[in-house]
């Protein structure tokens, strides 16, 4: 658990993303400068899913991610414990209500998911699992309802790579972002929440290794624009 969800109940974070879901996907554009497509692109095909396949795509707010992961035939799930961000999700997918048309939207939360065992090919969740108040439980759950040899794919702010670079980004996380996300009308207390949860979060190999610790195995990461983010990779035991 990070300092900044010990400064908060699971509740509040949920109220908070709440707050947020109107503008979520303009300001993710803006204080990433873009990247987060590049991101969403590289995380679609970590994944890898095909025809006949079913994913869960956790921590999935609006849905914008999970989009991706139905390009070449796959089936997607969009799961969240924001339901506002769900709701402003089947919105934009042309629903009304949060079973909306071509992607379900699911409440759920992480360390309880409301699905069956094995019932899935591939989970995954992008920049989402600092929101989790037990990473290991959360890892746990996700290894449940994924099938044997399925596989685990998360995107997740990370250490950047280049030291130089480290303090400049640094700067801007804490002292920027904020007040980026308040310009653009979002909730800025969302945005010194994240800029905190990003700064305490371990690095890629400790994230590694409690994935491991889960029971997952082949564990594998790569770094993504200087380590700002990372992708890691695991398969379910057969």
């Amino acid at each position: 658990m990070t300092r900044a969800q010990l400064d908060k109940q699971p509740h509040e974070v949920a109220a908070m993303f709440d707050r947020t879901a109107r503008r979520y996907d303009l300001v993710n554009d803006v204080i990433s400068l873009g990247q987060v497509r590049l991101w969403r692109k590289a995380t679609a095909a970590a994944v890898d899913a095909g025809p006949g396949e079913v994913v869960l795509d956790l921590g999935a707010g609006t849905g914008t991610s999970t989009d991706s992961f139905t390009e070449f035939g796959a089936r997607a799930i969009a799961s969240d414990f924001s339901l506002g961000m769900l709701r402003t999700g089947v919105v934009r997918h042309g629903g009304n209500s949060l079973t909306g048309p071509g992607i379900p939207f699911v409440a759920g939360d992480a360390l309880r998911l409301p699905f069956a065992d094995d019932a899935f090919d591939a989970v995954t969740i992008s920049v989402a699992l600092r929101n989790v108040h037990d990473i290991g439980q959360a890892l746990r759950e996700m290894l449940r309802v994924t099938r044997p040899g399925g596989r685990l794919v998360i995107l997740e702010f990370s250490h950047v790579t280049v030291k130089a670079f480290d303090v400049v980004y640094r700067e801007y996380l804490m002292r920027l972002l904020p007040q980026v996300a308040k310009v653009f009308g979002s909730n800025d207390d969302s945005y010194a929440y994240l800029a905190e949860s990003i700064r305490d979060w371990p690095d890629q190999p400790t994230l590694a290794r409690t994935i491991q610790e889960a029971g997952w195995e082949r564990v594998a990461w790569r770094n993504l624009t200087l380590g700002i983010v990372a992708l890691h990779r695991a398969f379910k035991p057969e």
